[in-house]
Order: structure tokens, then C-alpha cells, then sequence
């Protein structure tokens, strides 16, 4: 499915069984037009975006700013929605691993990784994904539908509820990054996904600053320009290849935007410059593309823009067809890169006790049937033929 109509598929209903809409997601413009819908006052949106954004508030009730008459009408006519949270799993790490099961019963997973000078949020844009990355396991899944907006924000007020962060702090917060790294391709989500990130944007509500927030794309190339240029938020771009031959193997993606369209339109990404770099992630795929030739070939690629590579130790998870690199070869790789003049960090493991690291949302923890392989198999065959029409 191609990214241009990928936005129009997978639409939830308007409104709960109740009839009552979900003001969650709303842009300011529609919350006013919303307002006036019900007969109020335009100043109720912003009166609203305070104690949806601001203060966190699901209960029209609490919001003690408004009248009594008001907030009795906002209550029989909306709701302010959270999913539901199926588990909460904490790793030894401090890592916090959430599903969240939303109003039509579908589940995706959200993580929050604690450091000393951060916290950052790991977001999903769809119920499983369209690709089928070779090394990812959400890629072993159908795509079931695109998350909207209300679904997509929503996991970051769940995690600031379960973080006690409303309203937050000025200074140290425990939820100060997001990036788009969750379950889904967030470029072929793109509408949704834009629509709550200028949400979390605002300064008059979230407020997580533009140069806090990340959006990783296994390389939707037509989508790249226009993600700078509306969001101007940091760019990640899924390698973990450097020849088009491999890349087509791991990520059949490839097929369709080779690497001199990404590399190009990575190039041309806005307010590319050597204080704001393009991160390149690199799973470590041992005797597969760890080589010290994969390495300066590597860094052949890269000439041109400014970047910082992420090498990431693979995270297996059952029947994945992959083994992580050896430490002694991850160590040489990145000596070469860094030598070259590229900062090349080797991310650390997170969250794998309870199967939150990077490419281990949405699995399971047991071994694989030969039943459950051919289904895998069966859905990546279907998934790639769709990618190539």
C-alpha cells in the first residue's frame, strides 16, 4: 500500500457507543468548532486545551474554571478517552513497557526508558506494521489499521498519567522525549501522526519542544520533505544496510526507494546542518552486515550529510532468523565509523527482560510452532507482494 492512500484506510468511528465524541486529538480550530456546535463560546476551546493538555483532566467535572451548566453539557455530548492499560510491565532497567488496549479492542505497546538527564517515550502510529523488516518482529505482523490521532497522543498522556507528570514540572521531567520508534511505519501514518505531534508541540499545553522529539522512517522517501517541512522534528532513518542488495533482503522497503533516493532525500531533509544531524540506526546483524568493509562503506554513504549513526545490538526474539553481532566486532565497526569523523554511539539494550528493546514490541515469549512459522512466513509473503504493487 502505497503512502498516499495508506492515510484514507483503517478509519475509526467518530464517536463511542454513547454517541459522545472524543475531544482527545482535536486541533484548536476544531475544538472551538466543536464548541460552537454545542451552542458555546469559542473561549471554551481554550479553556478546554488547559485542562486536557495542561492539567491532564478526564473528568469534565474537575474542571472547575467553567460553569456547572457548562461542564454538564460538555459531559453528556464528549468524552476525554485514554486506552486502557492490559499490562504494566517494568524491567529491571527501570524500562516501562505498557499495552494499551484501545476502544475497538485492538492493542499496541508503548515504552518510557528512564536516563540521568531524560526520559523518553517510545510511540506506536499503527496496530502492527505494514513492513516486514527482516530483523523486526512487529514486521512479522499484519498491518491491522492505522492509529489516529487521539490513539497516537493519547499514549503520551497515558504514560504522563502513569508517571504523575500533571501538570509537569518545569525542570527535570520524567517524560522530556518522544520518538516516533513504536509499532508502524509513522510516515505512512503521516496525517495522524503530524496532527498529535503539533498537539504535543504546544506551549500552552505538553509542550515537548520540537528538538525533543524524534520520527523514525524506514525510508518513505516521498513523505521525508514534507515531514521537515511541517514538523521540522528530527529525523531517524532506518539503514542497517549499505549495498541496495541487502537492503532489499532485510528491508524489502528497499525495493521501492533504493538507496540513492534515501540517501538523496536525507540530503535534502530541512534544516539539515552539523548542529541538527539525521540519525542513522544500524542493527548489528552478526556475519550479515558487520564487517569492517560494511563499515567504510558505511561511511562512503554518509558523505554529505550530517549524521550521527546509532549501532544497535540485535535484540532477538522467537524464530527470529538473526544472531546480534559479537562485542568485538560492534567494536571495530564503530571505530571505524567514528574515526571517519562520525559519532557512533552503541545503544545500550533496554527493557529486554520483559521484551521492550528495539524491535521486540508486540512479541511473545515462547518458542515458535512450525504451525506459527508458516503463518509468519504466510503474512511477511503477503505483506511484501503488497509493498511491490
Amino acid at each position: 500500500m502505497s503512502a498516499s492512500n495508506h492515510a484514507s484506510a483503517f478509519v475509526l468511528p467518530a464517536t463511542d457507543a454513547d454517541g459522545r465524541k472524543n475531544l482527545v486529538g482535536l486541533s484548536r480550530e476544531e475544538l472551538e468548532a466543536e464548541m460552537l456546535s454545542i451552542g458555546l463560546e469559542k473561549f471554551r476551546a481554550r479553556q478546554l486545551w488547559h485542562w486536557l493538555y495542561h492539567r491532564g483532566s478526564t473528568d469534565f467535572a474537575e474542571m472547575t474554571t467553567l460553569a456547572k451548566p457548562v461542564r454538564e453539557k460538555l459531559a453528556d455530548a464528549y468524552i476525554v478517552a485514554r486506552p486502557t492499560v492490559v499490562k504494566d510491565l517494568k524491567s529491571a532497567d527501570g524500562t516501562r513497557k505498557w499495552l494499551l488496549r484501545m476502544p475497538d479492542g485492538q492493542e499496541v505497546e508503548s515504552v518510557h526508558i528512564p536516563e540521568e538527564d531524560r526520559g523518553t517515550l517510545c510511540v506506536s502510529s499503527q496496530v502492527g506494521c505494514t513492513l516486514t523488516c527482516r530483523f523486526c518482529h512487529t514486521g512479522t505482523q499484519r498491518l491491522v489499521r492505522n492509529l489516529d490521532s487521539a490513539e497516537i497522543l493519547a499514549q503520551v498522556m497515558l504514560a504522563r498519567d502513569m508517571l504523575g507528570e500533571w501538570p509537569a514540572p518545569p525542570d527535570g521531567r520524567m517524560l522530556s522525549n518522544i520518538v516516533m520508534m513504536g509499532m508502524g511505519e509513522p510516515l505512512f501514518n503521516y496525517d495522524n501522526v503530524a496532527k498529535a505531534l503539533k498537539i504535543v508541540m504546544d506551549g500552552d499545553g505538553i509542550s515537548i519542544s520540537k528538538r525533543r522529539i524524534t520520527l523514525s522512517t524506514s525510508g518513505v522517501v516521498p513523505m521525508m520533505e514534507r515531514c521537515g517541512q511541517e514538523l521540522n522534528v528530527n529525523l531517524a532513518v532506518s539503514l542497517h544496510a549499505v549495498t541496495d542488495e541487502l537492503r532489499d533482503i532485510i528491508m524489502p522497503i528497499n525495493r521501492k526507494y533504493p538507496l540513492r533516493e534515501l540517501m538523496d532525500a536525507c540530503r535534502n531533509y530541512p534544516g539539515l546542518s552539523n548542529a541538527r544531524r539525521i540519525t542513522f540506526e544500524y542493527v548489528m546483524l552478526k556475519g550479515i552486515n558487520d564487517t569492517p568493509a560494511d563499515a567504510r562503506a558505511l561511511v562512503k554513504l554518509l558523505e554529505g550529510v550530517p549524521a550521527k549513526i546509532n549501532l544497535i545490538p540485535f535484540n532477538e526474539w522467537p524464530g527470529a532468523p538473526y544472531e546480534r553481532s559479537t562485542a568485538k566486532a560492534i567494536q571495530v565497526f564503530g571505530d571505524i565509523v567514528n574515526n571517519a569523523g562520525y559519532a557512533s554511539p552503541v545503544r545500550t539494550p533496554r527493557g529486554e527482560d520483559i521484551m521492550a528493546a528495539c524491535g521486540q514490541l508486540k512479541s511473545a515469549s515462547l518458542r515458535l510452532t512450525a504451525a506459527e512459522r508458516a503463518a509468519i512466513a504466510n503474512v511477511i509473503a503477503e505483506k511484501d507482494a503488497a509493498l511491490a504493487s
